[in-house]
């Protein structure tokens, strides 16, 4: 059985000697290569063949190398490209990816790196169709790897704007370009993250979550960029940083909006060179990650009013993925509300109830501003509150609907109203209404619990309640049980 033939590669750079080196790297690692010194001899090489990958200067003497992805795009062709960039150029290396580049390299170019991005964007040309001659037909990518599927799967809704953001997220995944993901809290930014990754040639790596707003101040750097042993009080020994951590794989920053503006300025530094200096350290390491970031906030308007920087915002808004808030998407509420349902049962062992009309209708009209999180929340509690095989609208805490009183008979007297129906208002209005009935609510339970004992079934059956409802509302309101208090006694 014959192996695949070499991958090929055409290498496009004016300069002779650094032509060679690239040269001479990649043939040493068994690949096929051409070059060229011109956009001219270029596009000469790729009238001949097709190759699988493309790496080209971006300035050469009659033009731009964009030049030539742009040609290859408008052709449809399958080359894979990566550009090399003068040092320190941040707006040719975001427009490089902007014109469909899978990845760039500054000068001067680290060999190692270069080997790494090839190595990558051969990794992400496997996925497409096997190579054609010459003449046919433009091929279609091949349906994500199954971890990408699975991950698509999880982003559930029909609506137009869910089918569109899975399209986006099989397309954006297929390079190394930074991903921006935009949209409010609750909307499943984390969950876009993810497929972005399982889509990837990175799939097989790790994926990296961090909470840019959940981090000390005093401690971002070093758990960013890791820390060598004694580089501050308590560092016993040498520890790695996410960026270390997700090597070969995808780092989310998640809360982008929330990062101090110094470490803005050195995650900056870290995504224009590929290297990142552990706090402590003297020399720099060489990271190969994927980046993808997400924030509720508005960054354009924080880089307006100064709180973030206009370079790093432009640097990580390379891709722009924005995840739909639930009020722009209510037709997906009813398969959204049935898949969480089954999802959260699935985690705790127990069948997965039904929905009643009622209860569908009770989430339909509610305004649901923390989105898919809150509508989770709402389910979780609605499964601790249910005695029944489908949940009704009481169980989410809303009052069953007053019965209507039959039609009166003929004979019947007419019914008298006060003139004035209006219920007592209480003596105080509470400002914080929800805080006061949970006050309420936690006194009636200390009651009941301190008058059987801190038995929690005596104490549930007392105020017609289960067991399980008598439990999650302990620990909802905060309630600290004694150790004697016990559920059979």
């Amino acid at each position: 059985m014959s192996s695949a033939p070499p991958a090929s590669v055409l290498v496009v750079d004016d300069e002779p000697d650094l032509r060679t080196l690239y040269e001479l790297t990649l043939l040493r690692e068994g690949y096929d290569v051409c070059s060229a010194g011109d956009l001219a001899q270029a596009r000469e090489s790729l009238a001949a063949q097709r190759f699988d990958l493309l790496i080209t200067d971006m300035r050469l003497p009659d033009g731009l190398g964009l030049e030539l992805l742009r040609e290859l795009g408008e052709q449809q062709r399958s080359e894979k490209s990566i550009v090399i960039t003068a040092y320190g150029s941040a707006e040719n290396a975001v427009e490089a990816l902007k014109s469909g580049a899978f990845d760039y390299l500054t000068k001067p170019v680290d060999l190692k790196q270069l080997r790494a991005a090839v190595t990558a964007a051969l990794q992400s040309q496997r996925q497409l169709t096997a190579p054609q001659p010459a003449g046919a037909a433009p091929r279609r990518a091949a349906p994500p790897p199954a971890a990408g599927v699975l991950a698509l799967q999880r982003i559930v809704g029909q609506s137009a704007c869910m089918v569109q953001i899975r399209s986006r997220i099989e397309k954006v995944a297929t390079s190394m370009a930074p991903v921006l993901i935009l949209g409010e809290s609750g909307t499943g930014k984390e969950l876009v993250a993810r497929a972005v990754h399982a889509c990837s040639h990175r799939a097989d790596g790790p994926f990296v979550a961090v909470n840019c707003g959940a981090i000390p101040e005093n401690l971002i750097e070093a758990e960013f960029f890791g820390a060598r042993k004694g580089a501050y009080t308590g560092a016993t020994q040498d520890r790695e940083g996410y960026f270390q951590a997700s090597r070969g794989g995808t780092l989310f920053l998640d809360e982008i909006g929330d990062l101090p503006l110094a470490m803005q300025a050195k995650l900056l530094r870290v995504i224009q060179e590929r290297r990142v200096r552990p706090l402590g350290g003297v020399q720099e390491e060489a990271v190969d990650v994927r980046l993808v970031s997400a924030t509720h906030r508005d960054l354009a308007a924080r880089v307006q009013d100064g709180s973030f920087r206009q370079d790093l915002f432009y640097r990580l808004n390379v891709i722009g993925l924005r995840t739909p808030a639930l009020r722009e998407r209510r037709d997906d509420l009813p398969e959204l509300a049935h898949t969480l349902l089954q999802r959260i049962c699935a985690e705790s062992g127990q069948p997965a109830p039904e929905l009643s009309p009622g209860a569908l209708a009770w989430l339909q009209a509610s305004a649901l501003p923390g989105n898919v999180r809150e509508l989770e929340n709402l389910l979780q509690r609605a499964l601790a509150l249910s005695n029944g095989l489908q949940l009704q609208p009481e169980d989410f805490g809303e009052p069953p609907a007053p019965a209507q009183a039959p039609p009166p008979g003929p004979d019947a007297p007419a019914a008298t109203t006060p003139a004035s129906a209006d219920p007592p208002a209480p003596a105080t209005i509470p400002t914080d209404l929800q805080g006061y009935l949970d006050e309420q609510e936690r006194q009636v339970l200390l009651q009941a619990l301190k008058e059987t004992d801190y038995n929690r079934t005596a104490a549930a059956a007392r105020l017609g309640l289960n067991l399980r409802q008598m439990r999650y509302r302990i620990q909802r309101l905060g309630i600290v049980m004694p150790s004697g208090g016990d559920d059979e006694n």
